[in-house]
């Protein structure tokens, strides 16, 4: 039960980065350019990742750190995988482009915004006072 809300949440995340990147090339691009953008929404995304997580927290009904964490691992998956697939397949976006948001030599956050996505059902459980050390269940 807590993988499909868990992948529910996600649907929310991904719609969420989704307008925020829209609303990132439309208004911030052409004011501070292409790669700043980028890194501004990285941190931008975190802070709605985070606020998704806080929110949706209690009806995940997960409380252990493992089951939390394997939350947000599942959901580094599933974006690594739609970004891939909506940037190559969909939009054509060339694979130097892509990977170039994961290069942190080369001013690529996202390696940055997938730790914090990996780690954020965890941190949004803690905000709230729900996450369980890892004596207790696995719920």
């Amino acid at each position: 039960m807590h993988w499909i809300r868990a992948f529910s949440i996600w649907i929310v995340i991904i719609a969420a980065e989704s307008i925020h990147g829209v609303l990132l090339s439309r208004l911030l691009v052409p004011i501070v350019g292409d790669l700043p953008a980028r890194q501004i929404g990285v941190a931008i995304g975190t802070l709605l990742v985070l606020t998704i997580a806080y929110l949706f927290g209690p009806w995940l009904q997960a409380r252990a750190p493992r089951v939390l964490l394997g939350v947000g691992m599942l959901w580094v998956v599933l974006t690594v995988l739609f970004e891939f697939v909506l940037g190559r397949l969909v939009l054509e976006v060339p694979w130097q482009r892509i990977v170039s948001d994961y290069d942190v030599t080369g001013g690529g956050y996202m390696l940055f915004g997938l730790l914090f996505l990996a780690l954020s059902p965890l941190m949004a459980a803690r905000l709230r006072g729900f996450a369980q050390s890892s004596q207790h269940g696995a719920a």
